[in-house]
């Protein structure tokens, strides 16, 4: 399948949501579901259009931006930094390891009132949520990969001379980088639900706080507009991480660089004609005498 169908599928199977939300929200449809109460899209595209208009929907749109990459590129460096440590150190991982394992069970979100009575303000508590809600996928994921690790490659380094600073940057860190950005990838989606819900707890600015405030004053296409943002975002920075992703492990051989295009057809090989071995002749009896 090439490129431009894979794209006219994609830009059908939205139109095509979009057709059915709107269907049943202008025909009050009330069967187990109830849509009587839904806004259109239309009704939405016009609040939409009013919100952009407006520079209080930029700002919220910058502040959540802002909050999600701090927290998530702070988290990106120490989950990495831990997980590689707990997979090569025993001693990070007596350390170190029960800690992170009391700890990764429980939700990100349910650590607002830990960060609104440890940080002095708002805002760094919830960069604070996003850091931890990224964390551990990334640190989980960068130790499972390290630990997948052929050994043959290391002692290869090592027995050219290679110290351990040379077979982490030459071996550990690019043969676990695959593994490191699934947990990058999987980081920045439950960062994206974990600082929208901190921000409707606690924020005071922000596309979760602006879609909290709508549904307290019955805004209902408003609450949609922050939905519809929130799901746009959080597509554009998924696919940015596995751009990125791509880009970076081009150089794996059908790996996570690897691209949808079919490999070129090999020629058919046409099995060579054995040579002719001549056979010698027995002589007659007639030659012989």
């Amino acid at each position: 399948m090439t490129r431009g169908v894979r794209l006219t599928v994609r830009a059908l199977s939205l139109a095509a949501a979009l057709g059915l939300w709107q269907f049943l929200t202008a025909a009050d449809v009330n069967l187990w579901l109830r849509f009587e109460q839904f806004p259109t899209v239309t009704e939405v595209a016009e609040a939409f259009g009013r919100r952009v208009r407006g520079g209080t929907y930029w700002q919220d749109l910058a502040d959540s931006v802002t909050r999600i990459v701090t927290g998530f590129l702070l988290a990106a460096l120490a989950g990495v930094a831990v997980g590689t440590a707990l997979a090569r150190s025993r001693v990070a991982e007596d350390v170190v390891g029960p800690l992170l394992e009391v700890l990764r069970p429980i939700p990100a979100i349910a650590l607002v009132p830990v960060a609104i009575l440890l940080f002095p303000s708002n805002e760094q508590g919830i960069v604070f949520i996003t850091f931890t809600a990224a964390f551990f996928p990334v640190a989980v994921s960068t130790r499972h990969a390290v630990r997948a690790l052929a050994p043959v490659w290391e002692e290869a380094v090592r027995t050219m001379g290679g110290g351990r600073g040379r077979v982490l940057w030459s071996v550990v860190l690019p043969g676990a980088l695959p593994g490191i950005l699934g947990g990058l990838s999987v980081g920045i989606g439950v960062s994206w639900i974990c600082v929208i819900s901190a921000e409707m707890i606690s924020g005071e600015y922000g596309v979760g706080y602006r879609t909290w405030q709508d549904y307290t004053v019955v805004d209902y296409p408003g609450v949609f507009v922050g939905m519809v943002t929130i799901g746009v975002l959080g597509w554009l920075t998924s696919t940015a991480v596995e751009v990125a992703g791509r880009r970076v492990t081009r150089w794996l051989p059908g790996g996570a660089g690897a691209t949808d295009r079919p490999a070129p057809a090999r020629p058919a090989r046409v099995p060579a004609t054995p040579a002719r071995v001549p056979v010698p002749r027995t002589p007659t009896t007639e030659e012989h005498a």
